[in-house]
């Protein structure tokens, strides 16, 4: 297959256009500047022509600022809002336009909102929090290319691993922190993070790109842990101890903001679609995630 992608100089989208070389796939990686390189073409982030997808079998569209490199002003709330959804909204006109057969568009678990102990999965509806809004409007943005294309919905949770070299930004957050003998739950350490290790996620996109897979898919593992338990396993993976009891919340507020609160949520997501299709992980545990990572 020939696929595109935008958002390709990001960790997720330079790991996925290595994988699917890899796999024999040609990448066409779309970057924000004149294209310099055979298997690169231009866009503005806000505006594609139809023409720059000609003879894509394919599009992955993984646009997005990052939710954990500021905090969430009033500002960089809207440019987080801003950079999903009017890119992806621009990339479903182009697709739909060039009849481009299959679109996998990114989202996120932050679709689910902060929901405690509860299982989650594709049938389940949004939540709520600024995240969950940012996911709903991100996700009606592909509402061009719906019906003209095989349109999955990428709902990724948490990833582990390396790639290239780099962690990915939840390692590289707390290994030093864990090396430090800093590490500590967030919280009551009660609340579940739900991950995914990253050749799984790679395996899964490439999975869903040659299938026949239309809508949201949870892309996580269908082992999902609590905070305290992802301390425990992280310090067991460096050899360090953890400090049993979590970092009070109302400190986590001061510290990080509105962004405390993604923090201190809880989503107990699984992959039900994923499952259905016999999708075999590879890593079921934390434990083997953070090694293969780490």
């Amino acid at each position: 297959m020939q696929v595109g992608i935008t958002g390709s100089s990001g960790f997720l989208g330079t790991a996925l256009a290595a994988h699917l070389r890899g796999q024999g796939h040609d990448v066409v990686r779309f970057v924000r500047r004149t294209a310099t390189e055979p298997d690169e073409r231009s866009w503005s982030g806000t505006d594609l022509a139809p023409d720059a997808l000609a003879g894509l079998d394919a599009h992955v569209h993984l646009s997005g600022a990052g939710v954990g490199e500021k905090r969430w002003s009033p500002a960089y709330r809207e440019v987080i809002r801003r950079s999903r959804v009017e890119t992806t909204a621009a990339v479903a006109r182009a697709v739909a336009g060039a009849g481009t057969p299959v679109l996998l568009s990114g989202s996120a678990i932050g679709f689910y909102g902060d929901r405690g102990a509860e299982e989650l999965d594709e049938t389940s509806g949004p939540g709520e929090g600024f995240l969950a809004e940012v996911c709903v409007e991100w996700e009606a943005a592909t509402a061009p290319a719906r019906g003209s294309t095989r349109l999955a919905l990428l709902r990724t949770g948490v990833v582990i691993g390396s790639s290239n070299g780099e962690r990915d930004p939840l390692l590289q957050r707390l290994v030093p922190l864990v090396k430090g003998f800093l590490g500590a739950p967030v919280g009551n350490g009660r609340q579940y993070l739900s991950w995914v290790a990253l050749e799984d996620w790679l395996r899964a996109v490439e999975h869903l790109l040659t299938g026949s897979v239309e809508g949201p898919v949870n892309l996580v593992s269908p082992a999902p842990v609590t905070n305290t338990e992802l301390m425990k396993a992280l310090g067991a993976a460096l050899h360090r101890p953890t400090m049993p009891l979590g970092v009070p919340g109302p400190l986590v507020r001061l510290v990080a903001g509105g962004l405390a609160d993604e923090a201190l949520g809880s989503q107990r997501v699984l992959p039900r679609v994923l499952t259905e299709q016999r999708f075999a992980f590879r890593h079921t545990g934390i434990a083997s995630a953070l090694d293969a990572a780490l």
